[in-house]
């Protein structure tokens, strides 16, 4: 089996609101669509159907991670463009999801995937429990019946080969790919919805959606500690920043302090150890390596882990050299390396009062503190 999904964001999104469409919108530090995508990051390929005037800030926004693809004139069209894209790849099953869904669940996905063994065609759907009326002029004009009802869901699965045939015999399109794949004699399989995948369309529901959010996030903080001696030398690396100093710091690598207990940090909240199991010093390939290499590793394990970086905060304990005047450029280059706005990142700097080693000014140490938040 060899599976694809389409994430479908070519719309403009008008009932949720003036400005930004929808799917570029902020929910809880991430945009729904990155959110969307984020749950389909392990198939064989990943399609985001996107409106034309969005190609390059989709281009921008996700890189080579996924293949763009223009939309048409409505839904059907667009999915039908990132079919005839795969036509020809090997794929063998397919997904298509609405990008504005940024809560659908990996146990959702493997449900509609096993209906798949046993059908050509599945998806997920909600009983509809509540009475249903018929509404004219502002007053209820009758009452339907809600017996065999469902409120439809994506991602609606399908075997790649059927569902690419039906958009092909009714071009003309349909409501959603099931009513294509009905229309082209294909059974499908429902499957237990959840009531957490809603579909963004109106403004509120993003605060329905944050609170979700909120509800299930799960935060996690790390500490680090780390310590270098002075050597022989002019200059110490602090936070990624070169400082002049009348002595170097000793270490197998840079010594780069503040960023070894950062990078320590994130490890640390990941519960994945520090910088010594995955960068052994007996090693000899890690001798003098600049650490942002240690800290980049950290950060993206943060990432595939499915965590976001909420804020960090590095503390620097030294005598000289002064770190105030470097502590900005210090914060810009570790929001860089972390993938993170320079906002979330503190740098600052004590002495010990010429207590401690730090004080007789034998070395420096450095403290940090990072805070996770599930993505």
């Amino acid at each position: 089996m060899k599976i694809a999904a389409i994430i479908v964001a070519a719309g403009r999104g008008t009932r949720a609101g003036a400005g930004t469409p929808k799917q570029w919108r902020d929910l809880a530090g991430r945009s729904v669509l990155a959110r969307s995508l984020a749950a389909f990051a392990a198939f064989d390929r990943v399609l985001v159907v996107l409106h034309p005037d969005d190609m390059a800030r989709g281009l921008a926004e996700f890189g080579g991670r996924v293949t763009l693809v223009a939309g048409g004139e409505s839904r059907s069209q667009s999915v039908r463009n990132a079919l005839e894209l795969l036509d020809g790849s090997g794929i063998s099953h397919v997904l298509i999801h609405d990008g504005a869904r940024p809560l659908v669940s990996g146990a959702l996905i493997a449900r509609v995937l096993t209906a798949l063994d046993g059908a050509a065609a599945a998806a997920p759907a909600l009983a509809v429990t509540d009475a249903l009326w018929r509404g004219d002029a502002g007053r209820v004009s009758g009452t339907v019946s809600r017996e065999g009802l469902f409120r439809a869901q994506t991602p609606q699965g399908f075997h790649f080969d059927a569902i690419l045939a039906a958009h092909r015999a009714f071009p003309e399109g349909g409501a959603d790919d099931v009513e294509l794949a009905r229309r082209a004699g294909l059974e499908v399989a429902i499957v237990s919805g959840e009531e957490d995948n809603l579909k963004l369309t109106y403004a509120q529901d993003f605060a329905r959606a944050e609170q979700i959010l909120g509800a299930k996030m799960d935060v996690r903080t790390g500490n680090g500690y780390d310590v270098h001696a002075f050597c022989v030398g002019d200059h110490v690396w602090l936070c990624g920043v070169r400082v002049a100093h009348g002595r170097g710091l000793l270490g197998h690598s840079d010594a780069d302090v503040g960023m070894h207990a950062l990078t320590d940090a994130l490890y640390g909240a990941l519960a994945m150890g520090d910088i010594g199991r995955h960068f052994p010093p007996s090693d000899p390939q890690w001798k003098g390596a600049a650490s942002h290499i240690f800290l980049a590793h950290a950060a993206e394990l943060v990432r595939t882990q499915g965590y976001r970086i909420a804020n960090v905060d590095v503390t620097l304990v030294c005598e000289h050299p002064k770190i105030g005047p470097h502590a900005a450029e210090m914060a810009q280059v570790l929001a860089k390396i972390l993938g993170v706005k320079a906002g979330r990142v503190s740098v600052k700097a004590t002495t010990s009062e010429r207590l401690g080693f730090t004080g007789r000014e034998e070395g420096i140490a450095a403290l940090a503190t990072a805070t996770l938040v599930s993505a």
